[in-house]
């Protein structure tokens, strides 16, 4: 008994407790500075070394967008949060001191959302593969249509990874997030259709957009 007790206690440590994961993901964007790419992904790079030496356990994903309005834009994002892990951030005075010395000099920052992810709509887990390429679609609603599109997008199970998330914060409300990871761009564009027509009067806006991992860009990512 003194044994299954020790052990016990041993696994209720700090020593042997679990990262706790959960269904928010933060997704980011950097707007670069004209003609100041080249030293934005420099003052990036260098960002990130700051969060190996602080031994940040977030992983974070980097995707510069190919194709789109906001071309030439990155979007940088973390997945499968619990809601605490944003109380417990890796000292944010410090990782702010390093931004502005290192990346606000060379971008804008253009967007920061809160998003939680919908395993029901979905296939696959709370954060994406890291393939070469990912589609995302950004979906705005109207007033009150929630319930009525995720209902809709739940009947049609996908075939292949396909991850869905709610904006909990940072911008206009009802809106969606849909990625598709996928290792070629052709593999996109010969996939399933964008979004079924019976979510139609539903949406007021859709945004299509192509990104590329930035391996270099990324922290943690495996």
């Amino acid at each position: 008994m003194k044994r299954f007790w020790f052990l016990a206690l041993l696994l209720a440590s700090p020593l042997f407790a679990q990262t706790e994961h959960g269904p928010y993901a933060r997704i980011a964007v950097l707007r670069p500075h004209d003609g100041d790419t080249v030293d934005f992904e420099a003052g990036y790079i260098r960002h990130l070394e700051w969060h190996r030496q602080a031994k940040d356990a977030w992983v974070w994903y980097g995707w510069s967008i190919w194709a789109g309005e906001r071309q030439r834009s990155f979007i940088y994002a973390s997945f499968g949060h619990a809601a605490s892990d944003f109380n417990n951030l890796v000292n944010p005075a410090e990782d702010e001191r390093d931004n502005v010395a290192n990346v606000t000099p060379h971008a804008t920052f253009a967007g920061n959302g809160v998003y939680e992810f919908l395993p029901a709509l979905s296939r696959g887990t709370g954060a994406p593969s890291a393939t070469p390429r990912i589609e995302m679609i950004t979906i705005d609603l109207t007033t009150g249509s929630e319930k009525a599109f995720e209902s809709a997008i739940g009947t049609e199970k996908p075939q292949e990874e396909t991850l869905w998330y709610r904006m909990i914060a940072g911008g206009p409300a009802p809106r969606y997030i849909r990625l598709r990871p996928r290792p070629t761009l052709g593999a996109i564009l010969e996939g399933e259709q964008p979004l079924p027509n019976k979510v139609n009067n539903l949406i007021t806006k859709v945004t299509i957009e192509i990104l590329t991992f930035r391996p270099a860009m990324s922290y943690g990512v495996q």
